[in-house]
């Protein structure tokens, strides 16, 4: 496969930029995402059998199931990392190995609606937050420990709508591509 297409396969939505402006409008779009994505990706991969989710988006990626657990474990890191945020100054956060967590027993066999229980109460929980937190607070920041780069809390936001919508786009792809 050319490199070009395994890039398009990893990337469906090109990589996540932050934008220099983040305004409100913006916040409340990717606030939006946030909010609707477990039930998307739920109606989605529900419908799948066993064998579609232990297919690979993409060749040397991760199947439907360690996507569906990535995308859960994820989400409930960057949660914590909120949390830090909102109550220390300026901390730095534990980073994890994302694709040996991809790799740990559960991740490959568990059954996916764990993770999509899981992601909807952490969604809600962070909609709740994020829709409560002020101009300040999403100024707020950590540092993350690869590089030592500082993020705010509102651009924090628009990554992880990203990362809802890189990963689903995987999937829908697939779906798409073998016509399921």
């Amino acid at each position: 496969m050319e490199n070009d297409t395994l890039e398009q396969l990893r990337y469906p939505i090109g990589k996540f930029e932050a934008p220099s402006v983040i305004t409100e409008q913006l916040l409340k779009e990717w606030i939006s995402v946030l909010e609707h994505l477990p039930q998307k990706l739920e109606e989605m991969v529900k419908p799948l059998n066993q064998q579609q989710l232990e297919t690979p988006y993409r060749p040397g990626g991760w199947t439907v199931r360690q996507l569906v657990h990535h995308i859960s474990d994820s989400h409930h890191n960057s949660y914590i990392r909120f949390k830090w945020a909102l109550t220390e100054q300026n901390p730095v956060i534990k980073a994890y190995d994302e694709k040996a967590w991809a790799e740990l027993f559960d991740t490959r066999t568990a059954p996916i609606q764990m993770s999509l229980d899981h992601l909807r109460a952490i969604h809600a929980k962070l909609v709740y937050l994020l829709k409560g937190l002020s101009k300040e607070d999403l100024k707020r920041s950590f540092i993350h420990p690869d590089g030592n780069v500082a993020t705010t809390l509102e651009e924090n936001v628009g990554r992880y709508a990203w990362h809802s919508n890189h990963h689903f786009a995987h999937i829908a792809n697939l779906i798409e591509r073998e016509g399921w």
